[in-house]
């Protein structure tokens, strides 16, 4: 497993707590050796004026992925943390409703940089969105 942090569905989704990703209803579903999964609702908080899936949220749901599981592979997370430096998000398909559902694997998780591939699917098993979020590993102040 590569989790170097407690990783339990209770501990993922007290991190969204007061934040965008609360406010979005992204909540975490899932996860593995290798992987975090997290679904967000396709409703009025998540579409753009057109009422398709907005791909702000998308990439909102990409990075939150990308991010945690960068925290969670840390040794020390008292000293050091990851911040995104680079978000790609390619739309691929629009979506009106119902959920849709992230799947984020680490390609590299480096002691300086990391690469995270995000896969985002609707209920049918769609491939609405793909996603590589870089993060850098840095020091806590």
């Amino acid at each position: 497993m590569i989790w170097k942090q407690p990783v339990t569905l209770e501990i993922l989704n007290s991190f969204s707590k007061s934040t965008l990703v609360e406010h979005l209803g992204i909540e975490f579903v899932d996860f593995g050796e290798n992987y975090l999964s997290a679904r967000m609702p396709v409703d009025d908080r998540t579409v753009q004026p057109f009422r398709l899936l907005h791909g702000g949220a998308s990439a909102a749901l990409a990075e939150t992925l990308g991010s945690v599981g960068g925290m969670l592979t840390l040794e020390d997370i008292t000293t050091h943390s990851v911040v995104g430096i680079e978000l790609n998000v390619n739309h691929l398909k629009g979506i009106r409703s119902g959920f849709v559902t992230g799947t984020a694997r680490p390609i590299r998780a480096g002691r300086t940089i990391q690469v995270w591939n995000i896969e985002v699917k609707d209920d049918s098993e769609n491939l609405i969105c793909v996603s590589r979020l870089t993060l850098a590993v840095i020091k806590q102040k």
